[in-house]
C-alpha cells in the first residue's frame, strides 16, 4: 500500500498560478520601462522644469522673475520629483499596454470591442485636460496671483517662490485637469455596464452641477478663475457625454431588436419543419 501523497501542484491551482506568474511578468516589465523612462526623465529633469516654468516666467515682467529655494537639498528633490512625474506620462503607453495584454484574454471578442475604445480614449482626454492647464489655466491663474505684488504700507510686496511650491502647484493643475478630463470615460463605462442610463444622468443633472463645482473647488488653488476654468469645461463634457449615452443607447436598441428579429424569424422556422 502505498502512503498517502500530495502533489506537487493542485491541477485545480495551475491556472491561477500560471495568471500569477503572467501577472509578475507584466508588472516587471512596466516597471522596467518606467525605470528606463526615469533615467532618461532624470538626465533632461531640468529641460522638463525650464518647460513646467514657461507659464511663470512669462507671467513675471521681462527679467524679474526668479524661484529659489531655502533648504539645500531642494532643488535636487524637485528634480527627482519632476523625472518620476514625466516618467509615469512618458512609459504610460507600455504600462497601459502590459495591462490590456493581461485583461484581454479574459474577454469576450464583444468586450473587447467595447473597452477598447475607453483604453485609447483615457490618455486623450487626459492630455486634453493637462494641456488646457498649461496653456490657459495657469498662466491666467499666474497673472492674477502677481497681481497682488506692489507698495503696502510703505513696504514693497514681491513674489518669491520657491521650487518645490511652484512645482506642487504644477502638478495639482495638470493632474487636477487631467483627471477631472476622464469625466466621459467613467460615465460611459458605468452606462455601458449597466449601472447608470442616460435618464439617470439627466434627472440628476443639478446634483452633477453642484459636484462638478466641489470637485473644481477641492482640486484647484482658492481662486474663482481656476475654479471656473475648470467646472465650465467639466460641464460642457458632462452633456457631451449625454449626448454620447444617446446614440450608443440608441444602437443598442437597434441591435437588440435585430437580434430578437432573427431569433423569430428562426423560432418561426422550425416551427413551419415540425409541422411538415
Amino acid at each position: 500500500m502505498q502512503p498517502f501523497r500530495i502533489a506537487d501542484i493542485d491541477d485545480t491551482q495551475a491556472p491561477l498560478l500560471d495568471h500569477l506568474v503572467e501577472l509578475r511578468g507584466r508588472l516587471l516589465r512596466a516597471f522596467l520601462a518606467f525605470a528606463a523612462a526615469f533615467a532618461v526623465c532624470f538626465y533632461f529633469s531640468g529641460d522638463i522644469f525650464s518647460f513646467l516654468v514657461r507659464p511663470l516666467t512669462e507671467a513675471f515682467p521681462p527679467g524679474e522673475g526668479r524661484l529659489i529655494y531655502t533648504k539645500l537639498y531642494e532643488a535636487f528633490f524637485v528634480e527627482v520629483k519632476i523625472a518620476m512625474f514625466a516618467a509615469f506620462f512618458v512609459s504610460f503607453p507600455v504600462i497601459a499596454n502590459q495591462l490590456w495584454a493581461f485583461i484581454a484574454p479574459g474577454l469576450y471578442a464583444k468586450e473587447k470591442k467595447a473597452f477598447l475604445p475607453f483604453l485609447v480614449a483615457t490618455p486623450v482626454l487626459f492630455t486634453m485636460g493637462a494641456a488646457l492647464a498649461y496653456y490657459v489655466v495657469m498662466p491666467t491663474a499666474f497673472h492674477f496671483f502677481l497681481g497682488f505684488e506692489g507698495q503696502k504700507g510703505g513696504l514693497k510686496l514681491e513674489a518669491l517662490p520657491g521650487t518645490g511650491d511652484y512645482l506642487a502647484l504644477v502638478m495639482q493643475f495638470i493632474l487636477a485637469f487631467g483627471i477631472s478630463f476622464l469625466l466621459p470615460v467613467l460615465l460611459m463605462l458605468l452606462n455601458r455596464a449597466g449601472i447608470v442610463t442616460r435618464q439617470q444622468c439627466v434627472a440628476a443633472r443639478r446634483y452633477a452641477i453642484v459636484g462638478v463645482f466641489i470637485i473644481a473647488a477641492v482640486a484647484t488653488p482658492p481662486d474663482v478663475i481656476s475654479q471656473l476654468l475648470l467646472a465650465i469645461p467639466l460641464l460642457m463634457l458632462f452633456e457631451g457625454t449625454l449626448v454620447v449615452m444617446w446614440f450608443t443607447e440608441r444602437r443598442d436598441a437597434r441591435e437588440r431588436a435585430a437580434e430578437e428579429r432573427a431569433i423569430q424569424k428562426e423560432a418561426e422556422a422550425a416551427g413551419r419543419a415540425a409541422a411538415e
